[in-house]
């Protein structure tokens, strides 16, 4: 790779006239090297914010991406926007010209550079654009000495398939011309069209197109009246990060609740110094203020790009595996969206089988996937799943193609709006609480802890893996592992059921015959090491144990986990980052 600096830029520009799809503009040809290790996953491009920072490094990949897309951009409209972390609107700008020289005729652009993931979603479905451009690294840290990210997503608002992701990564190992407009920098601060020649830059209210979006789904007015219910109180926790203004305009003005129960609602670049993760690590604050003694009724995150979220009772924390399981089994009774039934219900192999049970209860397709949001969005465009949810605090519906933070935190409110419809004022509510215990109560319950280790060397958890596949290629039914008995142990493989593409190398699993299962993956969402994921997972249909604490409950089964593993041998970790 080339150092930067002049090197980069080679010899002087050449001016040339604008593709023939936008008129009125002059494009410079700036030279340039390519950068090594731009590799694009379904997340786009993550790394140091002082990667991106590096001369034409961002430039490169987006105009690497732009000639991967070829033709069919020309005379197109992008949508542009991100979750307000530090670089994004010296990004949004290089964005701008590049598209311009590159011949799309128009970029639809959140004010000050903000768009939360899934309001992105719901812009390019909305206004039929090409595609779009979400600045994120999702809910990593953010700063100049912390993360950047970069993703695009296509004409259903669904993060790029791996055909294109291939060949954006193709096209960063030969870059050598940025088509790049010459044209000022435009004003992100305030809504309206700017002009240049026959190419415009519209910038928009970045909560306005996903409101409307969530407005088709839910109740509004059921919400509305149950929020102003004064025996009934909620906290929502944005984080320092983008959901913050959607919560202020969603929960506060359209919903009447007070502005008081947004908590850190205003975007920071350094997401105020904070890891805008929502789990019970990250949200510490919020998990406080939940288990206080004269709590809200209600309490919610969101993470840095608002696709993610966390769901709290008073003293009492929804897993996402139950959480999606819940928000399926309460769809068709609690949001209107879903009045017609589900198509189908969709969940990540790492996620609690709860949703599985729920499907079969309804009668409706069931899909285990991959981790990955694509392969759901291709179960949504083929009609067969209208549901669906990692273990890692992402749910989602049909109504766009990424996971929607709020859109759980309307759902999850939803429900408890319904079940207290009955009960007066002052009476009885029905809680957070109340509406997991009858769930459990109906379906049983899934056991489900997931434990991070963090930015471990990638060569020691690359070792733990090989003797993991080791111990899978001895293993036999009827082995025993501990007290646990071995049904079957692979490494998850996928067909996709629509286009027929296979993901292999997915996950490596433990299944006993009581349904118990261990799992291992390595996680490469952060911009440095690896992260060991380890889930662990137990079902249970003895009401006598539906109420007792996850890790007591799983505390054998982690013991295998450790032991099979031999985590701690490998890493030198003697305990996980983060336990959810």
């Amino acid at each position: 790779m080339g150092a930067g600096g002049s090197s980069r830029r080679g010899k002087a520009a050449v001016t040339t006239p604008a593709m023939a799809a936008v008129a009125g503009l002059n494009v410079k040809d700036l030279p340039t090297k390519p950068y090594e290790g731009q590799k694009t996953g379904t997340s786009g491009l993550r790394k140091k914010t002082k990667e991106f920072m590096q001369e034409n490094y961002l430039a490169n990949w987006v105009q690497s991406l732009f000639c991967a897309l070829g033709d069919e951009i020309k005379g197109q409209s992008l949508g542009l926007g991100g979750d307000g972390r530090y670089f994004g609107k010296e990004a949004a700008q290089i964005i701008i010209k590049l598209a311009a020289g590159n011949g799309f005729k128009k970029v639809v652009v959140g004010q000050n550079a903000l768009m939360a993931t899934p309001a992105a979603s719901a812009l390019i479905r909305r206004r039929k654009l090409y595609g779009g451009l979400i600045m994120s690294a999702s809910h990593n840290p953010g700063g100049p000495d912390n993360d950047f990210g970069i993703k695009f997503n296509y004409t259903g608002g669904e993060p790029a398939p791996e055909r294109i992701t291939d060949k954006i990564y193709g096209e960063t190992t030969k870059v050598s011309v940025l088509h790049m407009a010459d044209i000022p920098d435009v004003d992100l601060s305030k809504v309206g069209v700017t002009k240049f020649g026959d190419f415009e830059v519209e910038v928009v209210d970045p909560v306005e197109d996903y409101l409307a979006t969530l407005q088709s789904v839910f109740d509004f007015p059921l919400l509305k009246s149950f929020l102003a219910r004064r025996d009934f109180s909620l906290v929502f926790d944005a984080m320092h990060a983008v959901t913050g203004p959607y919560a202020k305009r969603i929960l506060v003005e359209e919903l009447g609740a007070p502005a008081s129960c947004v908590k850190d609602g205003v975007p920071s670049p350094d997401f105020n110094g904070g890891h805008p993760d929502p789990n019970l690590t990250y949200a510490e604050e919020l998990v406080k203020i939940m288990w206080a003694d004269e709590s809200p009724a209600f309490g919610a995150a969101s993470d840095g790009d608002g696709d993610r979220n966390m769901i709290l009772g008073h003293k009492f924390f929804v897993n996402p595996s139950d959480s999606v399981a819940i928000i399926a089994a309460n769809a068709q009774s609690c949001i209107p969206y879903f009045k017609g039934g589900l198509k189908g219900v969709a969940r990540s192999m790492p996620t609690s089988g709860a949703l599985d049970r729920v499907a079969a209860d309804l009668g409706v397709p069931f899909f285990e996937t991959p981790t990955g949001w694509k392969f759901f969005g291709n179960l949504m465009d083929a009609g067969k799943c209208s549901v669906c949810g990692e273990e890692s605090f992402g749910t989602g519906g049909d109504h766009i193609r990424e996971k929607d933070g709020i859109f759980a935190v309307l759902s999850w409110l939803s429900i408890v709006a319904a079940k207290n419809k009955d009960v007066p004022e002052g009476g009885q509510l029905v809680t957070v609480q109340d509406v997991a215990v009858a769930h459990w109560k109906k379906y049983g319950r899934n056991f489900f802890s997931r434990y991070d280790y963090e930015e471990c060397a990638s060569a020691d958890a690359n070792k733990m893996v090989d003797h993991l596949r080791s111990v899978i290629a001895a293993a036999k039914p009827g082995d025993k592992f501990g007290d646990f008995t071995l049904a079957t142990a692979d490494d998850f493989e996928y067909t996709d059921p629509i286009d027929g593409s296979k993901a292999s190398k997915q996950g490596l699993r433990f299944i006993f015959t009581d349904g118990s299962r261990i799992i291992f993956r390595l996680s490469g969402t952060g911009s440095s090491g690896a992260t060991i994921r380890l889930y662990i997972e137990q079902y249970t249909s003895d009401p006598a144990k539906l109420m007792l604490d996850a890790q007591e409950a799983l505390g054998p089964i982690i013991k295998v986990a450790l032991e099979v593993s031999k985590l701690q041998e490998f890493t030198g970790r003697s305990s996980p980052t983060v336990i959810t």
